[in-house]
């Protein structure tokens, strides 16, 4: 079967995203053991990943868990934003605008409720593929199947003719069990050559 649709991640991926020691330093500020902000705001993450709350929800309920003040929330979230953006791979997101018109192509992202307008004013990612699927906006998230049947249906292929890319195993495989042809990214020359190699 020839493939026909191309579809990303984002953090990992199209974005760098390394880890700049956010939650440990404000655990630090806090006086919070290690790991344990992870644990008081898994509830608020979550829901906040499949859109279940809003962004004004989400920072509302990160101040009352950890008693924070508006001004600390808006430098907690000015600081995890920066993390969660982290820089555009331009090499891959220029190759993957690239094959266009002759592929149709789409993102698929865990996402966290206002994810979309932040990466969009500052990569335009919606000018640089035919459909973004995030979870906080279908309400399912990687590695549940229905998300990648949204995306055969959004991008009108069946999974066989869909190559999909992401950097955790769990959501590749998840893609595979799906009957799509998925790829773990390691690396951006990587990904390139993997995704040249099943376009042929």
């Amino acid at each position: 079967m020839v493939i026909r649709a191309v579809v990303l991640d984002i953090g990992g991926v199209l974005e760098h995203t390394p880890p700049l020691g956010t939650v440990s330093r404000w655990e630090q500020q806090l006086g919070l053991a290690p790991g344990e902000m992870a644990l008081r705001l898994e509830a608020v993450w979550r829901a906040s990943s499949i859109g279940a709350i809003t962004e004004a929800e989400t920072w509302q309920r990160t101040g009352e868990i950890l008693r924070l003040g508006r001004a600390d929330v808006d430098a907690y979230f000015a600081d995890a934003w920066t993390e969660y953006l982290g820089t555009l791979n331009q090499e891959l997101a220029a190759y993957f605008a690239g094959l266009r018109p002759a592929y149709r192509t789409g993102i698929i992202s865990n996402s966290a409720v206002g994810a979309r307008e932040r990466e969009q004013a500052r990569y335009g990612f919606e000018q640089m593929t035919d459909v973004i699927i995030y979870s906080h906006e279908a309400g399912i998230a990687k590695p549940d199947p229905r998300i990648y049947a949204l995306a055969c249906q959004q991008l009108q292929v069946r999974p066989e003719e869909m190559l999909f890319l992401d950097d955790v195993q769990a959501n590749v495989d998840a893609a595979l069990d799906a009957g799509i042809r998925a790829v773990l990214f390691t690396g951006t020359d990587q990904a390139i050559a993997d995704i040249e190699a099943r376009l042929r």
